[in-house]
């Protein structure tokens, strides 16, 4: 199976997302399709060797929708700018045909109140009626094509939508009005001439256009998060070919290429730091507002900046294989993504349009036979208002433009949340397990004590165990030399260095023969460890891991290690304990060394000893007993428990941000980010609610009010004018409603966990 994401032209409600999600889900060899109205986009599973995605083009095309672009790992620049450049031309249209709809609307009415104005009052009126006749009919047929044209393509479908509503609408009242004009005698009760309805055909149609014009503006915005990211990206890189730098075209640049970074300037893609050092701001990929020192050896990503140094990188990673790359791609499948609350709005779609056609109908035969002393025109009147407000656009709009915008959010703050689903789920968490190596902890030992036997100095302890250490690659010989630079102590030559595998190592420095290693080492060298046997059973007691030195066959002394907490630990086992939350650790770890960890962060809970294929039963346990519960690991070697979870919450950096087992991606190392994500979801989920509740609540309060239900009470009647300005004023302000969301989330102080 393969997947890929298409943008849909032509778009209008809620209806025309279900007509396409079921016209590709009935094609043979497709597997999912999901389209997003906000993102006007469609993302279809499908099996290539059954379906190839010409039929899946032509399939949307038939249904009545233009398609711009696919994307995949490969086109997605190419494709992005297409929809981009699509989207401009569709906005620039929108901007045309309303200013001309807005000129045409206010003299039509104009001349249908002449009598308002002396400089018309001399034309007569049959004259005036024939001059409102043509001047509304461009309105209606080229202002409001996109009305007509999507309505007799909804029409061959044998289905309905907004089109409908508003084409029915406005051609209602133009026809009988027309038909008052040409044949005035059929409509008159007195003398004077019937009252015609021009202006309220052109108003309709150009109220809903630009409803239509500053929905599209502000859908815009919802997806400036992904815009933003985009600009990150670099065009150029300044390459070292054959000794001499070139700047070469980005998608010029492959794996291995030595690139140059001067001060102040993008890096152009992933890779790794091989001569130089600098400062380099990650805040725009990571949400990390300091400065990362970067030196020899370390990771660098495309899109970040360079700060005051230069230095030259080898490329590990080009195009779509980036860090930056895979981050767009995640937060654009989710903001393509639905949440399980929209399927609410999706039911209610099905059947929308066809149920309001049905209440306007009625609605006309009530006040045409009916209500006594009603006629033709005010029956006509109040069949087009039905129609008008009732268009199911908030509807559409409601859920993913709130999810649009709540991933975005999530991005800019290091936060990639895969899917509507895990946004709309992440709220309701009552239970969140962490793992301890690498997740609670910095997942490197350090040493935290240096204990020398009496005649011995804790520097030269150091310094010695330095020495040996130093050509050692094991973890706890680097943790002994970042203590010993720490102090500033260099390290000594050292002599015939053999690393005893398993045990430690052995060497001459200053003509003394130095071992460093575990107590089985000393033992099989027959070095006694009398005089701090108890001291290292209370350091082991506390978790600790401990290695011993011996000088010519003699203890020296003893330091310890251990893997400290992160900085961000205690806090955010803290806020999520006062949301109530329980909180546990898993680990695989020995009990005194998970305990030491535990208390250190204020976890009570623990699981110790626990193997990595166990961790997801351990979850599961929870699971049962009612709770939703989140895994937080690094992704890799807690792969079971992430996906056994509910949530499964992954800490990536770098290439590590596409962890596949996890629903959430921290792509820094700060727990805080844990909290956030959870409060995101909560903030977006309000916003849905929000959004849901006055879309629903406007059509059922402003339909009955269309169809006149308080007119024998309070005298009250609906002009279709205003019913077109009120359904288009809804979709706006459910889309603001949405962006209202970024001023939630800088409130919630979340933010400043940068």
């Amino acid at each position: 199976m393969v997947e890929k994401r298409f943008h849909i032209q032509g778009m209008t409600c809620a209806s025309c997302v279900r007509r396409v999600e079921e016209g590709l889900r009935a094609l043979d060899g497709v597997e999912a399709a999901s389209v997003n109205f906000a993102s006007e986009t469609a993302s279809v599973k499908f099996d290539p060797s059954v379906v190839v995605e010409d039929t899946l083009r032509d399939k949307v095309v038939s249904l009545g929708y233009g398609v711009t672009g696919t994307e995949d790992g490969t086109d997605r620049d190419a494709t992005n700018r297409a929809i981009e450049a699509a989207r401009k031309r569709e906005t620039k249209d929108l901007v045309r045909k309303v200013s001309v709809g807005a000129v045409l609307s206010l003299c039509i009415m104009m001349g249908t109140m002449q009598d308002w104005f002396p400089f018309l009052a001399l034309i007569p009126r049959r004259v005036m009626l024939y001059v409102l006749a043509v001047m509304t009919f461009p309105v209606l047929f080229w202002v409001g094509s996109r009305f007509i044209v999507g309505a007799l393509k909804a029409l061959r479908q044998k289905t309905s939508d907004m089109n409908t509503l508003v084409t029915i609408g406005s051609l209602s009242a133009y026809i009988y009005s027309v038909c008052a004009t040409l044949f005035p005698g059929f409509f008159m009760k007195t003398a004077a001439y019937p009252h015609v309805y021009f202006d309220g055909a052109a108003m309709i149609v150009t109220l809903v256009l630009l409803g239509r014009l500053l929905e599209a503006k502000a859908k815009g915005r919802t997806s400036q998060a992904i815009k933003n990211l985009f600009t990150l990206k670099p065009k150029t890189a300044r390459v070292i070919i054959d000794g001499e730098e070139r700047d070469i075209p980005i998608d010029a640049v492959h794996r291995g290429a030595l690139v140059l970074v001067r001060p102040g300037a993008h890096i152009p893609t992933d890779g790794r730091v091989v001569k130089g050092r600098s400062t380099v701001d990650e805040s725009m990929l990571t949400g990390e507002s300091l400065p990362i020192e970067k030196k020899e050896g370390d990771a660098v990503f495309g899109g970040t900046v360079n700060q005051n140094g230069s230095f030259s990188f080898e490329a590990t990673a080009v195009g779509a294989e980036t860090a930056l790359a895979q981050i767009i791609r995640l937060v654009e499948e989710a903001q393509g993504s639905k949440a399980p609350i929209q399927r609410l709005a999706d039911k209610v779609a099905s059947v929308f349009v066809p149920v309001v056609l049905t209440v306007s109908v009625i609605t006309f035969a009530v006040w045409f036979v009916v209500v006594p002393g009603a006629d033709f025109s005010r029956a006509l009147l109040n069949f087009v208002s039905v129609l008008i407000i009732a268009c199911p656009c908030a509807m559409g709009l409601a859920t993913p433009t709130a999810v649009m915008v709540g991933t975005g959010l999530g991005a800019e703050s290091g936060i990639l949340i895969r899917g509507g689903e895990t946004l709309e789920k992440a709220y309701k968490l009552d239970a969140v397990v962490f793992d301890k190596t690498g997740t609670l902890t910095k997942g490197e030992p350090v040493v935290t004590d240096v204990i020398p036997v009496p005649g011995i100095d804790s520097n030269t302890l150091l310094q010695l165990a330095h020495s040996i250490e130093s050509a050692s690659e094991h973890p706890l010989a680097a943790a002994i030399s970042i203590r010993a630079r720490e102090v500033e102590l260099a390290s000594l030559p050292v002599e015939e260095f053999t690393a005893l595998s398993g045990l430690g190592a052995r060497g001459i420095v200053n003509s003394m023969h130095v071992l460093a290693g575990s107590e089985k080492l000393l033992v099989q060298e027959g070095v006694s460890i009398a005089g701090l046997e108890k001291k290292a059973a209370s350091l082991i007691g506390q978790g600790k891991t401990i290695a011993y030195v011996a000088l010519d066959g003699k203890l020296a002394g003893v330091l310890a290690f251990t893997d400290v907490p992160k900085e961000s630990a205690r806090d955010a086992v803290s806020r999520l304990k006062e949301r109530g939350l329980h909180v546990a650790m898993i680990t695989g770890d020995h009990k005194e060394t998970a305990a030491m960890v535990a208390r250190a962060v204020g976890i009570d809970h623990v699981e110790a000893e626990v193997l990595p294929g166990e961790k997801a039963d351990t979850i599961r346990s929870l699971q049962e007993g009612n709770r939703i519960v989140a895994m937080v690991g690094d992704g890799i070697n807690d792969a079971p428990a992430l996906a056994a979870a509910d949530i499964g919450i992954a800490i990536g950096e770098g290439t590590d941000i596409a962890a596949e087992a996890s629903d959430i991606t921290l792509i820094r190392n700060d727990l805080n980010l844990v909290v956030a994500a959870i409060t995101l979801s909560a903030l977006t989920m309000r916003v849905i609610r929000q959004n849901l509740f006055w879309a629903f609540f406007y059509n059922s309060l402003g339909i009955p009010i269309a169809a006149g239900v308080l007119y024998p009470f309070c005298g009250i009647l609906l002009n279709p004018m205003f019913a077109a300005a009120a359904m288009a004023l809804s979709s706006v302000s459910v889309v603001s409603n949405s962006l209202r969301l970024r001023r939630l989330w800088r409130q919630s102080g979340e933010r400043g966990i940068r």
